[in-house]
């Protein structure tokens, strides 16, 4: 006997309704989830000037946790949010305003940062924020009191300072402990460190199609990573995987601490003259090749400043790492790579006719750890600009900087034999 089932369409209807309204009532919570770990938005920014102080607004998409501070050298506004979205475009504000211009970027994975910087030294009046209003977005308010004393600055600046010190020795001791579990008897093979310049709310030099500096060096340290580890004679290790802010002091730090056996910092730089184009390989000297080292190694130490980090009264440690520099053993041994990468540079890869040249950049300063600076060309130059952007340029790129790197520790083999 042959059984046959007749479906009950008004029993497959409820059913339907049933799953549809639980797929919906998933979708809802999973909404909600992400709408509570989604970052805010600013979506404006305003700033108006009143007797006694300056106010500035921030348009926000909801209320948000933010901490709000003040640099005196050199002048600035530090506001630090859970990782945010910056929707407004930029915008020229007007001469002789206190405030002479903002940034906005990333710290971390879950910081974001404004920085603005100030004409002269103030002091923090006061932060609030407001509820949305008759179709008014949420708001959050930073007044910068123009008239405080110098005794007042000045202690402000010194509390902010303590307060700095005391978060990065905490950090500094997790980071060393954490490391040492990391890298404590792996010396079989060398460590190579590859530093892309920039990042987060330093963004470093723009292109002429808009790209910035930080985006390019950190695609080709990635692709280089790949290159080198694909051997399997190295190890290697960035400084920064993602587009966040980074410290020089934290490069160098990171470098020292590991003993690494070679650092490459990457770079992109831009220039007034658009004809000038080529790769050029930096090695540390406290007296610049030329004037255009000394302006550039100018602008790359400047970066703490930029993103709000004052650095002015460096730490015993690092002093005592920049001591150490004097050891010609370090120096001789960077230049010897140095000189590697632009031979095999040569042929491969559009050189800067002074393509050797050496200044006083601080992320070189690792204490014991051959360290180059590579400028990989000029974003100011269309041609450049277009092959630092090209997938089989990249390549070709960090296939010649793996041939420096091979010829490099081939001469060095016995140090890191089992």
């Amino acid at each position: 006997m042959t059984l046959y089932v007749v479906p009950n369409v008004e029993n497959n209807t409820i059913m339907r309704k049933k799953i549809t309204l639980a797929i919906l009532c998933w979708l809802s919570s999973v909404l909600a989830v992400y709408s509570a770990f989604a970052g805010p938005s600013i979506i404006g920014v305003r700033v108006g000037d009143y007797p006694g102080y300056t106010r500035l607004v921030f348009d926000l998409d909801g209320q948000v946790d933010h901490k709000v501070s003040i640099r005196l050298n050199p002048p600035r506004l530090i506001v630090d949010l859970p990782r945010a979205v910056w929707k407004p475009r930029p915008q020229k504000l007007p001469s002789g305003r206190l405030i002479k211009g903002y940034r906005f970027g990333h710290l971390d994975n879950s910081t974001s940062r404004i920085v603005v910087d100030l004409g002269r030294p103030c002091a923090l009046r006061r932060t609030f924020q407001i509820m949305p209003k008759a179709g008014r977005p949420h708001r959050l308010i930073v007044e910068i009191d123009t008239a405080a004393k110098q005794s007042a600055l000045e202690n402000q600046g010194g509390v902010i300072r303590q307060r700095r010190d005391k978060r990065l020795a905490s950090k500094n001791n997790r980071d060393s402990l954490e490391n040492r579990k990391l890298y404590e008897n792996k010396r079989k093979k060398p460590l190579i460190i590859i530093d892309p310049g920039h990042g987060g709310v330093d963004p470093g030099a723009r292109g002429r199609s808009g790209i910035w500096e930080k985006n390019i060096v950190l695609k080709q340290a990635l692709i280089l990573r790949e290159k080198i580890i694909s051997t399997g004679r190295y190890r290697v290790l960035l400084t920064r995987t993602k587009d966040v802010f980074l410290s020089l002091k934290k490069r160098i730090q990171i470098a020292h601490s590991l003993k690494a056996d070679l650092f490459l910092s990457i770079h992109a730089d831009s220039i007034e003259r658009e004809t000038v184009r080529g790769a050029s390989v930096y090695t540390l000297s406290e007296k610049a090749s030329d004037r255009q080292a000394s302006i550039l190694a100018d602008r790359e130490n400047k970066s703490d400043i930029i993103a709000g980090i004052d650095l002015s009264d460096t730490s015993k440690s690092v002093a005592r790492i920049l001591i150490d520099l004097s050891q010609r053993l370090t120096k001789n041994e960077s230049i010897s790579f140095a000189e590697m990468l632009v031979e095999e540079f040569r042929g491969r890869i559009p050189l800067l006719r002074k393509n050797r040249r050496f200044a006083g950049f601080v992320v070189l300063k690792a204490a014991g750890v051959p360290s180059v600076l590579i400028e990989m060309g000029y974003l100011s130059n269309r041609e450049d600009e277009r092959l630092l952007r090209s997938p089989r340029y990249q390549k070709e790129f960090a296939g010649a900087v793996l041939q420096a790197i091979e010829r490099y520790f081939a001469l060095r083999k016995e140090q890191y034999s089992p």
